[in-house]
């Protein structure tokens, strides 16, 4: 690909046709009269009509010398003097090369006169012209031949001496046509005609030295013919002398870069040997950073052409590193004066279309670019030109979308490309990327279809980008429908993820939109199919549109607006729940928009107001929802919402003032001196007052009870109280500066509810159903009118109001930890009286879209209060068989009542059932709660948490001497769950699938941390009380919780007390969740100064110097590393109380360190992922592995506790899940996995006797394992040592591919790991033959044929390691052998017995052994070692060794026959591998 001004001759071999001659050019007229020569005058003309004189001092010799020549070509039948033009030739060439090598070859002189001659002629630039052009052939005078100077180059004799006399004419013609413009011909370029005489000749005498003198003359030419001499030499010079040549380019191309295109060019045109073919591409390569960017593109296309399997790495590799692909967005600096594209945008989009033309016909490219990319494992190793290769990738085919897709996919979620890498793409110039728009669209629609949550952000960030950057109708209807596409795709997460876009979209470019708006109309179509969060965006982008509309003069003529009224008119006027809930949520988004307070445009005097029209949308809304309690709740909670979080039009907010001025007379009655005005009885029901905190000085109270039996029959106002009451605290916030000054009244205020004698057993019993409905009722509601006092009055103590006095925010703690108990107290009465009469609760939080997503119903908020006659007061260390008893009791009692499948179950039942799970299975329970199908309560806000801070000041007479450690509890339930909204979970049924309060959704992770953040310090508070009470272990101080229950108001039942061992059990287990979830929650790790305060919240009181032993870089006092160490020891230390009397809250402590040591590790990582220079890089890495080695000798100190002997079967006897994750912590945790199951399985547990009975010593000990824990450590030990089999494999594979090969050390860690694996699961099948478990064979069946399926993924290792370890390989395969004939023998009798749970294992496993079996075979026959085999049937024997007589089953006979009877004896290096029958008599 040589690029010249003047297409010179074709590379090809000129044809036997010869194009007809052009007329001689005139001559020019001379200014001197000149003599025409007949001969050889004393003058010639020269191209520019000047005279050139020949010296007279050297005219006799030249004459003669001359003459000679010219006597000598005209003998050869050549006529040098032509007055028409160039010399006539002979008609056979040939003839003439032949007598003129004839001629000089017999006499040298000869040869010398010749070529003096020649040389004295060529002198003069006209005769040198005319010997250089075609010349005539004799007798045809219309047709062109060859030059003289070509036909004497064939010459044999004479080629070397005219070859460097016509090289050494070339500098004389180097300063005509120096700028390589194309105004002269070929025929008047000297320079040109020279160099045209060498290509393609027949022959080269010595290339060798006409290579050099050439190449010495190529290094002082300019640079237009230097490149053409380049781009020449391959037809100049052949294939001789290549290397030669390739060095001499080398070096020239590293002095001047422009000469690159050429170079490239004469390299592709010689034939290279493989050697000089890498050095090519070494030089292309080291180009890459130096030349040009015009020239990048022809450099990139000699590349990939020249990619092979055995360079593709390289030159990948290479490119992505030393390519300065600028990318768009930086040449948005770049002057915009220019017309046309600059010179960076030409060569850039010429360098995407070297990349696309070269991967569409390299299928290889494409596969080596994606392994290339898929090896990049940090963010800053990735560049601009990786999103380019993806997308060209992409667009190439639908072979490799998928796998592109996978890759953009998993890059994202690593972290690997980041928005502002893929902004360097795209934006800055349309057209550069217009070509690509619908791959980048395609792409961006299967991102935001992704479940994963950074995938999706990726994705609504390229639409927001494709919107942005191409402006044309075209393009941004194309990005509109495909959004539209996603909102009708059904699937929720892919709707939320495209109203997202929508909404950002309508909010920044809602004028734009406005024209394009018929092609989101359709939207609408799929409303009904929305949940309440997607309705909510759904109206917000059409509400910014209406207002777009209504404010602007330009989109006047829409209807927009006018449709998207009407729509929301005829749905609150729907009968239908569904519609009319769709209709408020529309009404209400309308109305944030337009009565925004700063909208006040308005365009015609005829048209209204903005907020006028809110206004009376507002109004319709409302009368449209009195009819049912339900649209009312949502009314109320989506105001509240808009008052939340923004400002409306002062009209508006009068408005919503007068209507909230009815919850008085609505909700509340007058008391008198603190007591009701009359007594009277409803539904033979006495009243009284509840929970009374003000006193004689109160004035009202909440009027709960006349209110539920006055609506028996019908729905209850009390279903809006708390709606209503929500609402009412905004807008007196907003009045008055967040105070709730004006409405304190109602935070002490009593409760009017059913009289607490009819509580009695007794009493309960005479109750009517009416009467048992009333008493459940009035409970519930005053649960969720407790609950909203909390959620309101909580922003009093939790935010900073100048209006709030110091005094007054006192007096609310109080009261708040009053409440707080006073709802504890309720919540356990109503779910008792719930079990004794199950009842459908109504619904007062219509957000919720699943029932169990209520609060109140999540496990574990009654069990602070227990019934006398059921619970009795336990600790951990408890007898099992006790509580197994009193669970029987207790389930009988329920069942005595009413009818189990007849009624759901209750919180108490939830709670009782989870004694026997780990706090972090508490929420994985089924559980209704409260009430049956349909029935949520109010949650409580993140602001309520503030609690946890508060405590009363008094002398500690014990660790809780308020009382307050059921309060905590409480709340550390809340906030478990949520924190398990905000962990990613991989189960089906997790937090995120239950409803969350207002606001709750649309936070971070970060801003929920940082709203909590003040009570990291209360956490270890908490844990260090629980563990004071577990430590003491004594009922102590019993009468605290009495006493501050009295002041609270709470009636004196006295069969309700506090279990104090059982709460502080609970709020150990809840600070340990919530302390290990906050530490792995996502990005936490990138907020330090939130991550700090977390780690620093629990710190011990030192840290022992013992600790950093076994580290060289200690940690700075102060880092987070050293934050770490401390928490890291501070759980130790708490381990090292509590293993002493739980095993159960033992191994809690257990899974927090090992939180700890996970979330080391994410920092770690983000270290890393960021600019990877951090110092705190190497303490992280040093600590690492202290910290995974301490957590495995924690794990080893709870499985060698030695507890009470006497009871130590059943210590660990029902704890099978927590003995299954200490033992998988302290497998992976220890020095050597491989070590540690070896010892085990075949020193530990075969002395396991199968009885119940066993010494202390048996066990090497380990207490935990005795024969009722055997499966759970036969199983774990199992799955260990596949992960371990599998992990090879990988490493396996991972050095196949590596061009590094197989290092002997490598080889033998592999073959030794193999070995004590093999080992391993050889002694657990064998275990066996003493052991006769149905589960214990089911599991050697199961995991035994998976462990053969593995080792077989490394036998293409074994066959290439096999001439080298083939000892060593036999033995591995002689000792698995002994495991897969004990399966086989395990199988037979299982279908014998009809052992279901192990048939159904047997074909996978008998399939893995038929493969081993032909493995092995292959394996020994493909060997030069000269081994033989034998296969045979295997004797019918039972699990003793005992030979079977009979076969009970012979269908069955055809299965015994499949087996690996693989038997090795070494003897001379030769193997046999006898059958069965041919071993044993």
């Amino acid at each position: 690909m040589v690029f010249l001004h003047h297409q010179g001759p074709s590379r090809k071999r000129p044809s036997s046709f010869v194009p007809p001659f052009a007329p001689p050019p005139k001559i020019p007229k001379s200014t001197t009269k000149t003599t025409a020569a007949t001969k050889c005058g004393d003058t010639t003309t020269n191209q520019k009509g000047q005279t050139d004189v020949v010296a007279s001092a050297t005219a006799p010799q030249t004459l003669n010398s001359i003459d000679k020549m010219m006597s000598m070509l005209a003998d050869a039948g050549c006529t040098l003097i032509n007055p028409s033009g160039p010399p006539c030739l002979p008609s056979d060439p040939h003839k003439l090369r032949h007598h003129l090598h004839r001629l000089f070859s017999s006499d040298s002189s000869i040869r010398s006169d010749f070529l003096a001659g020649f040389s004295s002629y060529i002198n003069s630039s006209h005769n040198l012209r005319r010997v250089l052009i075609s010349s005539h052939r004799d007798g045809s005078g219309s047709v062109r031949s060859e030059s003289l100077a070509r036909v004497l180059l064939l010459v044999p004799s004479i080629q070397s001496d005219l070859q460097n006399m016509l090289i050494e004419k070339l500098p004389e013609y180097f300063d005509l046509d120096i700028d390589g413009s194309s105004s002269s011909s070929l025929d008047d370029d000297v320079a040109r005609l020279i160099l045209n005489q060498f290509r393609w000749l027949d022959f080269l005498v010595d290339s060798q030295a006409f290579t050099e003198k050439l190449l010495q003359v190529l290094s002082i030419c300019p640079l237009h013919l230097k490149k053409e001499i380049i781009g020449s030499l391959p037809e100049i010079i052949g294939d001789q002398n290549n290397k030669t040549l390739v060095d001499s380019l080398e070096q020239m191309l590293q002095e001047d870069s422009a000469i690159l295109v050429p170079v490239l060019d004469s390299f592709s045109n010689l034939n290279l040997d493989d050697l000089l073919y890498e050095q090519v591409i070494t030089i292309a390569l080291s180009c890459i950073r130096t030349i040009d960017a015009e020239h990048m593109p022809y450099l990139l296309r000699f590349l990939l052409l020249a990619v092979t399997p055995s360079n593709a790495q390289r030159i990948i590799s290479q490119i992505r590193e030393q390519l300065k692909f600028i990318g768009v967005n930086t040449r948005m600096v770049q002057p915009s004066k220019l017309k046309g594209k600059s010179v960076v945008d030409n060569a850039e989009a010429s360098i995407l279309d070297a990349f696309r033309s070269s991967l569409r016909f390299k299928n290889i490219l494409c596969q080596e670019i994606l392994k290339e990319l898929k090896c990049l494992e940090k963010a800053r190793d990735h560049k601009v030109i990786d999103i380019w290769l993806l997308i060209l990738i992409y667009i190439n085919g639908e072979s490799l979308q998928k796998s592109v897709e996978k890759i953009f996919k998993k890059k994202i979620i690593d972290g690997c490309i980041q928005e502002d890498l893929f902004d360097q793409c795209i934006r800055g110039d349309k057209q550069f990327v217009q070509d690509y728009f619908s791959s980048f669209l395609s792409l961006s629609g299967c991102l935001l279809a992704c479940k994963g949550q950074k995938t999706t952000k990726f994705g609504v960030h390229m639409y927001m980008s494709l919107f942005e950057e191409f402006v044309d109708t075209y393009s941004r209807q194309e990005v509109l429908g495909a959004l539209v596409t996603h909102v009708g795709s059904g699937v929720s997460f892919e709707v939320s993820s495209a109203l997202d876009t929508m909404v950002l979209l309508a909010s920044k470019y809602s004028l734009e939109l406005i024209s394009l708006s018929s092609h989101i109309n359709g939207i609408l179509d799929y409303l009904e199919g929305f949940n309440v969060e997607n309705l909510h965006k759904v109206y917000e982008v059409f509400s910014l549109l209406a207002l777009t509309v209504r404010s602007s003069a330009e989109s006047f003529g829409s209807s927009i607006a006018n449709e998207l009224l009407m729509i929301v008119r005829k749905q609150i006027s729907n009968p239908d729940l569904k519609y009319k809930k769709m209709g408020l949520i529309g009404t209400l988004k309308i109305v944030s928009c337009l009565g925004h307070a700063n909208n006040t445009a308005c365009l015609s005097s005829s048209q209204k107001s903005d907020y006028e029209e809110a206004l009376e949308l507002l109004k319709t809304a409302l009368d449209s929802s009195k009819q049912l309690p339900l649209p009312l709740i949502l009314f109320y909670d989506e105001l509240t919402a808009i008052l939340d979080c923004k400002t409306l039009h002062p009209a508006i907010m009068e408005w919503i003032g007068k209507h909230v001025g009815e919850f008085e007379s609505m909700f509340l009655s007058d008391l008198e001196c603190g007591q009701l005005l009359a007594k009277d009885s409803y539904w033979g029901l006495e009243g009284e007052l509840w929970m009374n905190l003000d006193g004689d000085i109160s004035p009202i109270c909440v009027n709960i009870l006349p209110l539920v039996s006055s609506s028996l029959q019908s729905a209850s106002p009390l279903q809006i109280l708390p709606a209503k009451f929500l609402l009412l605290s905004a807008i007196e916030r907003l009045a008055n500066q967040g105070s709730l000054g004006g409405i304190d009244a109602l935070l002490g205020c009593p409760i009017h509810l059913p009289s607490s004698k009819i509580y009695s057993e007794s009493a309960w019993q005479t109750l009517t159903m009416q009467q048992k409905q009333i008493v459940c009722l009035s409970l519930y509601y005053a649960v969720n009118w407790i609950r909203e006092l909390l959620n309101a009055f909580c922003t009093q103590i939790a935010g900073r109001f100048d209006c709030i006095t110091q005094a007054t925010k006192d007096e609310i703690t109080g009261k708040l930890l009053k409440r707080l108990r006073n709802l504890v107290f309720l919540e356990s009465l109503l779910n008792n009286s719930l079990k004794q009469y199950p009842l459908s609760l109504p619904e007062l939080y219509p957000h919720a879209e699943h029932s169990a997503s209520s609060f109140l119903s999540q496990p574990g908020y009654a069990r602070i209060i227990e019934r006398k006659s059921e619970d009795m007061k336990t600790n951990d260390s408890a007898s099992p068989n006790k509580k197994r008893k009193n669970r029987k009791i207790s389930k009988a009692a329920t069942s005595s009542v009413v009818n189990g499948k007849l009624r759901q179950p209750t919180i108490v039942d939830v709670l009782r059932k989870a004694g026997a799970i780990t706090s972090q299975e508490l929420l994985n329970e089924d559980s209704s709660g409260l009430s049956s199908k349909g029935s949520t309560s109010e949650p409580l806000l993140v602001g309520c948490f503030s609690v946890l801070a508060l405590s009363k000041n008094k002398d500690s007479c014990c660790p809780d001497p308020a009382a307050e450690l059921p309060l905590h509890l409480y709340l550390l339930r809340d906030l478990h769950y949520k924190l398990d909204y905000f962990s990613p979970s991989s189960k089906p049924f997790s937090a995120r699938c239950f409803s969350i309060p207002p606001g709750f959704s649309k936070m971070t992770v970060i801003e929920f941390l940082s709203e909590i953040r003040p009570l990291f310090p209360s956490l270890k508070k908490l844990l260090n009380s629980a563990v004071y009470i577990l430590k003491d272990g004594a009922e102590s101080c019993q009468e605290h919780w009495n006493v501050e229950s009295t002041l609270a108001g709470n009636p004196d039942l006295c069969n309700m007390v506090v279990s104090k061992s059982s709460v502080s059990v609970s709020v150990f287990k809840e600070t340990l969740y919530c302390f290990g979830k906050m530490l792995n929650l996502p990005d936490i790790q990138m907020e330090k100064l939130v991550l700090s305060d977390l780690l620093e919240a629990f710190q011990p009181a030192k840290i022992l110097d013992c600790f950093f032993s076994c580290m060289q870089l200690i940690p700075s006092l102060g880092n987070i590393d050293y934050l770490y160490c401390g928490v890291y020891s501070f759980l130790e230390e708490v381990l090292d109380i509590v293993i002493a009397f739980s095993l159960t809250l033992a191994s809690e402590v257990l899974c927090t360190l090992e939180s700890v040591v996970t979330s080391v590790q994410k920092f770690l990582d983000k270290l890393v992922e960021g600019n990877g220079k951090d110092i705190h890089i190497g303490f992280v890495q040093e600590l690492l592995p202290t910290l995974h080695n301490r957590l495995g000798i924690s794990a080893q100190k709870i499985l060698k506790h030695n507890g009470d002997s006497d009871n130590l079967e059943n210590g660990w006897k029902n704890k099978g899940e927590i003995l299954q994750k200490i033992l998988n912590i302290y497998l992976e945790n220890s020095d050597s996995t491989s070590d540690v199951l070896d010892e085990l399985a075949r020193s530990v547990l075969p002395k396991v006797p199968s009885d119940k009975t066993m010494a202390e010593d048996d066990c090497r000990g380990f207490p935990a394992l005795c024969s009722a824990t055997l499966v759970v450590w036969y199983r774990v030990m199992h799955e260990k040592n596949l992960a371990i089999i599998n992990k090879l494999v990988k490493e396996v594979v991972i050095s196949e591919k590596s061009r590094a090969g197989f290092q002997l050390e490598i080889v033998e860690r592999i073959l030794n790991k193999l070995r004590q694996s093999v080992n391993v699961v050889v002694s657990l099948v064998n275990m066996c033959r003493t052991n006769d478990k149905v589960s214990v064979h089911a599991m050697a069946v199961k995991y035994g044929g998976k462990f053969v399926d593995s080792f077989l993924k490394v036998f293409d290792f074994l066959q290439t390691q096999f001439q080298m370890h083939n000892e060593l390989i036999i033995q591995l395969v002689t000792e698995l052998q002994k495991a897969t004939r004990t399966i086989q023998i395990l199988c037979s009798e299982a279908k014998g017995s009809k052992q279901t749970a192990i048939t159904s294992k047997i074909p996978a496993t008998k399939r893995s052994m038929e493969r081993f079996l032909f493995h092995v075979k292959a394996l020994l026959h493909s060997t030069s070692t000269g081994c033989t085999f034998w296969m045979g049937n295997l004797k019918h024997k039972d699990l003793m060794g005992q030979v079977v007589c009979s076969q009970a089953y012979v269908d069955d006979q055809n299965d015994e026959i499949d087996e690996d009877n693989v038997e090795t004896v070494v003897d001379d290096q030769h193997c046999s591998v006898a059958s069965e029958e041919e071993r044993e008599p």
